[in-house]
Protein backbone atom coordinates (compact mmCIF):
# COMPACT_ATOMS: atom_id res chain seq x y z
CA UNK A 1 0.00 0.00 0.00
CA UNK A 2 1.35 3.55 -0.42
CA UNK A 3 -0.56 6.31 1.56
CA UNK A 4 -0.02 10.08 -0.05
CA UNK A 5 -1.43 13.10 2.06
CA UNK A 6 -3.20 15.88 0.53
CA UNK A 7 -4.50 17.79 2.98
CA UNK A 8 -3.48 17.32 6.99
CA UNK A 9 -4.90 20.60 8.89
CA UNK A 10 -8.09 20.60 11.40
CA UNK A 11 -11.12 22.18 10.98
CA UNK A 12 -10.43 24.56 8.31
CA UNK A 13 -7.51 24.97 5.46
CA UNK A 14 -4.20 26.97 6.81
CA UNK A 15 -3.34 29.04 3.67
CA UNK A 16 -2.14 27.67 0.54
CA UNK A 17 -3.40 24.37 2.64
CA UNK A 18 -6.02 21.70 2.73
CA UNK A 19 -8.15 20.31 5.57
CA UNK A 20 -8.30 16.24 5.68
CA UNK A 21 -7.84 14.42 2.61
CA UNK A 22 -5.58 11.40 1.96
CA UNK A 23 -5.19 8.87 -0.77
CA UNK A 24 -4.33 5.09 -0.29
CA UNK A 25 -3.28 2.59 -3.33
CA UNK A 26 -1.92 -0.82 -4.08
CA UNK A 27 -2.43 -2.71 -7.06
CA UNK A 28 -3.60 -0.06 -9.11
CA UNK A 29 -6.53 0.87 -7.38
CA UNK A 30 -7.01 4.15 -6.13
CA UNK A 31 -8.86 5.54 -3.04
CA UNK A 32 -9.58 8.86 -1.73
CA UNK A 33 -10.12 8.88 2.34
CA UNK A 34 -11.77 11.92 3.20
CA UNK A 35 -12.57 14.91 0.86
CA UNK A 36 -12.01 17.91 2.58
CA UNK A 37 -11.60 22.06 2.01
CA UNK A 38 -9.04 22.37 -0.59
CA UNK A 39 -8.38 18.61 -1.34
CA UNK A 40 -9.72 19.66 -4.84
CA UNK A 41 -6.95 22.33 -5.50
CA UNK A 42 -4.00 19.83 -4.31
CA UNK A 43 -5.17 16.47 -5.11
CA UNK A 44 -4.33 16.66 -9.34
CA UNK A 45 -0.42 17.03 -7.96
CA UNK A 46 -1.07 13.70 -6.63
CA UNK A 47 -4.19 11.81 -8.85
CA UNK A 48 -6.50 13.38 -11.16
CA UNK A 49 -10.32 13.28 -10.13
CA UNK A 50 -10.96 11.23 -13.45
CA UNK A 51 -8.53 8.71 -12.08
CA UNK A 52 -10.12 8.03 -8.59
CA UNK A 53 -11.82 4.43 -8.54
CA UNK A 54 -13.37 5.23 -5.06
CA UNK A 55 -13.69 7.20 -2.10
CA UNK A 56 -14.68 6.83 1.73
CA UNK A 57 -15.74 9.11 4.04
CA UNK A 58 -15.65 8.95 8.09
CA UNK A 59 -18.16 11.79 8.80
CA UNK A 60 -20.07 14.36 7.57
CA UNK A 61 -18.17 17.67 9.34
CA UNK A 62 -17.50 19.88 6.26
CA UNK A 63 -13.43 19.67 7.00
CA UNK A 64 -13.78 16.20 5.44
CA UNK A 65 -16.45 16.39 2.72
CA UNK A 66 -16.42 20.06 2.17
CA UNK A 67 -15.13 19.27 -1.79
CA UNK A 68 -17.15 16.30 -2.29
CA UNK A 69 -19.29 18.63 -4.29
CA UNK A 70 -16.63 20.11 -6.02
CA UNK A 71 -15.24 16.67 -6.83
CA UNK A 72 -18.60 16.19 -8.98
CA UNK A 73 -17.95 18.86 -11.28
CA UNK A 74 -14.77 17.66 -11.86
CA UNK A 75 -15.60 14.19 -12.78
CA UNK A 76 -18.58 16.32 -14.45
CA UNK A 77 -16.45 18.32 -16.73
CA UNK A 78 -13.69 15.89 -17.41
CA UNK A 79 -16.47 13.72 -18.70
CA UNK A 80 -16.83 16.02 -21.80
CA UNK A 81 -13.16 16.41 -22.37
CA UNK A 82 -11.84 12.66 -22.03
CA UNK A 83 -15.26 10.92 -22.54
CA UNK A 84 -17.65 9.32 -19.97
CA UNK A 85 -16.03 8.60 -17.07
CA UNK A 86 -17.81 5.24 -14.58
CA UNK A 87 -19.61 6.01 -12.04
CA UNK A 88 -17.13 7.08 -8.91
CA UNK A 89 -18.44 4.64 -5.70
CA UNK A 90 -18.53 7.14 -2.53
CA UNK A 91 -19.14 4.70 0.38
CA UNK A 92 -19.91 5.87 3.98
CA UNK A 93 -22.40 5.91 6.75
CA UNK A 94 -26.27 6.42 6.62
CA UNK A 95 -26.92 7.94 9.84
CA UNK A 96 -27.39 11.22 8.66
CA UNK A 97 -29.60 10.51 5.99
CA UNK A 98 -29.49 14.18 4.65
CA UNK A 99 -26.04 14.19 4.05
CA UNK A 100 -25.56 10.71 2.31
CA UNK A 101 -28.13 11.71 0.19
CA UNK A 102 -26.08 14.21 -1.27
CA UNK A 103 -23.62 12.22 -2.56
CA UNK A 104 -25.17 10.43 -5.70
CA UNK A 105 -25.39 13.12 -8.29
CA UNK A 106 -26.37 12.07 -11.84
CA UNK A 107 -24.65 9.41 -13.47
CA UNK A 108 -21.21 10.72 -11.74
CA UNK A 109 -21.46 10.00 -8.03
CA UNK A 110 -23.02 7.53 -6.28
CA UNK A 111 -23.75 7.25 -2.16
CA UNK A 112 -22.86 3.89 -0.96
CA UNK A 113 -23.91 3.18 2.43
CA UNK A 114 -21.53 0.98 4.55
CA UNK A 115 -22.12 -1.46 7.30
CA UNK A 116 -19.75 -0.32 10.07
CA UNK A 117 -20.82 -3.68 11.60
CA UNK A 118 -19.46 -5.44 9.10
CA UNK A 119 -15.83 -5.93 6.98
CA UNK A 120 -16.24 -4.01 3.87
CA UNK A 121 -14.18 -4.91 0.64
CA UNK A 122 -13.31 -1.86 -1.76
CA UNK A 123 -11.02 -3.22 -4.81
CA UNK A 124 -7.79 -4.85 -3.04
CA UNK A 125 -8.13 -3.36 0.28
CA UNK A 126 -10.48 -4.74 3.30
CA UNK A 127 -11.58 -2.01 5.81
CA UNK A 128 -12.86 -2.13 9.15
CA UNK A 129 -14.91 0.13 11.14
CA UNK A 130 -14.73 1.26 14.85
CA UNK A 131 -17.57 3.85 15.95
CA UNK A 132 -15.39 6.82 17.34
CA UNK A 133 -16.07 9.40 20.22
CA UNK A 134 -16.93 12.94 17.98
CA UNK A 135 -20.24 15.21 18.53
CA UNK A 136 -21.42 13.62 15.06
CA UNK A 137 -20.98 9.91 13.78
CA UNK A 138 -17.61 9.34 13.26
CA UNK A 139 -15.70 6.21 12.19
CA UNK A 140 -12.10 5.36 12.50
CA UNK A 141 -10.79 2.46 9.95
CA UNK A 142 -8.10 -0.22 9.52
CA UNK A 143 -7.54 -1.13 5.94
CA UNK A 144 -5.46 -4.23 5.08
CA UNK A 145 -3.94 -5.30 1.66
CA UNK A 146 -0.88 -6.96 0.61
CA UNK A 147 0.08 -8.04 4.15
CA UNK A 148 -0.03 -4.57 5.51
CA UNK A 149 -2.12 -2.84 7.74
CA UNK A 150 -2.85 1.17 8.07
CA UNK A 151 -5.20 2.46 10.95
CA UNK A 152 -6.90 5.84 10.41
CA UNK A 153 -8.62 7.13 13.36
CA UNK A 154 -10.40 10.30 11.49
CA UNK A 155 -11.51 12.80 14.55
CA UNK A 156 -12.29 11.41 17.89
CA UNK A 157 -10.78 11.38 21.78
CA UNK A 158 -9.20 8.60 22.85
CA UNK A 159 -11.27 5.64 23.62
CA UNK A 160 -10.25 2.35 24.99
CA UNK A 161 -11.24 -0.06 22.04
CA UNK A 162 -8.89 2.02 19.74
CA UNK A 163 -5.64 0.37 21.06
CA UNK A 164 -6.98 -3.09 19.82
CA UNK A 165 -8.54 -1.81 16.42
CA UNK A 166 -4.99 -0.65 15.71
CA UNK A 167 -2.66 -3.33 17.48
CA UNK A 168 0.13 -4.10 15.10
CA UNK A 169 -0.99 -1.84 12.66
CA UNK A 170 2.32 -0.88 10.33
CA UNK A 171 1.25 2.33 9.99
CA UNK A 172 -1.01 4.80 12.43
CA UNK A 173 -2.52 7.66 11.01
CA UNK A 174 -3.66 9.75 13.93
CA UNK A 175 -5.28 12.96 14.78
CA UNK A 176 -3.90 14.99 17.11
CA UNK A 177 -5.61 18.37 17.52
CA UNK A 178 -4.57 19.48 20.74
CA UNK A 179 -1.28 20.05 22.64
CA UNK A 180 -0.26 17.95 25.82
CA UNK A 181 -1.50 20.17 28.13
CA UNK A 182 -4.91 20.78 26.64
CA UNK A 183 -7.98 18.44 27.03
CA UNK A 184 -9.68 18.07 23.61
CA UNK A 185 -11.93 15.22 24.89
CA UNK A 186 -15.31 18.08 24.87
CA UNK A 187 -14.86 19.07 21.12
CA UNK A 188 -14.07 14.85 20.22
CA UNK A 189 -10.47 15.32 19.75
CA UNK A 190 -7.28 13.89 21.47
CA UNK A 191 -4.05 15.55 22.33
CA UNK A 192 -0.20 14.73 21.76
CA UNK A 193 0.05 12.96 24.74
CA UNK A 194 -2.73 10.47 24.11
CA UNK A 195 -1.43 9.68 20.62
CA UNK A 196 2.06 8.94 22.25
CA UNK A 197 0.11 6.43 24.59
CA UNK A 198 -1.96 5.33 21.98
CA UNK A 199 1.31 4.05 19.94
CA UNK A 200 2.91 2.40 22.37
CA UNK A 201 -0.14 0.54 23.57
CA UNK A 202 -1.30 -1.14 19.78
CA UNK A 203 2.02 -1.78 19.66
CA UNK A 204 1.79 -0.06 15.98
CA UNK A 205 5.26 0.52 14.28
CA UNK A 206 4.83 4.23 12.80
CA UNK A 207 2.50 6.87 14.27
CA UNK A 208 1.96 9.91 11.74
CA UNK A 209 0.04 12.75 13.50
CA UNK A 210 -2.82 14.56 10.84
CA UNK A 211 -5.80 17.04 11.67
CA UNK A 212 -3.03 19.58 13.16
CA UNK A 213 -4.22 22.45 14.99
CA UNK A 214 -3.78 26.06 13.12
CA UNK A 215 -1.48 27.85 16.02
CA UNK A 216 1.31 27.12 18.47
CA UNK A 217 4.39 24.95 17.43
CA UNK A 218 3.26 22.11 15.60
CA UNK A 219 6.93 20.21 15.91
CA UNK A 220 5.99 20.37 19.80
CA UNK A 221 3.40 17.54 19.11
CA UNK A 222 6.19 15.10 18.53
CA UNK A 223 8.07 16.12 20.97
CA UNK A 224 5.42 15.54 23.05
CA UNK A 225 3.72 12.12 22.08
CA UNK A 226 7.37 10.90 21.62
CA UNK A 227 7.13 11.05 26.01
CA UNK A 228 4.94 8.58 25.55
CA UNK A 229 6.21 6.24 22.95
CA UNK A 230 9.72 6.35 21.88
CA UNK A 231 8.70 4.45 17.96
CA UNK A 232 9.03 6.58 15.03
CA UNK A 233 6.59 10.09 15.04
CA UNK A 234 5.88 12.34 12.35
CA UNK A 235 3.55 15.27 11.42
CA UNK A 236 1.79 15.03 7.86
CA UNK A 237 2.76 17.61 5.68
CA UNK A 238 1.41 18.48 2.14
CA UNK A 239 1.80 15.29 -0.46
CA UNK A 240 3.84 13.32 2.05
CA UNK A 241 4.27 9.95 0.72
CA UNK A 242 4.30 6.55 2.93
CA UNK A 243 5.25 2.87 1.14
CA UNK A 244 3.56 0.53 4.16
Amino acid sequence: MKLTVIGFWGGYPKKDGASSGYLLEHDGFKLLIDCGSGVLAKMPHVVKPEELDAVILSHYHPDHIADIGVLYHARLIQSFLVGKLPVLPIYAHREDQAEFAKLTHDDKTRGVAYDPTRTLEIGPFKVIFLKTDHPVPCYAMRFEAGGKSFVYTADSSFKEEFVEFSRHADVLLSECNFYSNQSGKGAGHMNSKECGIFARRAEVKNLILTHLPHYGNIDDLVTQASEEWDGPISLAYEFMAVEI
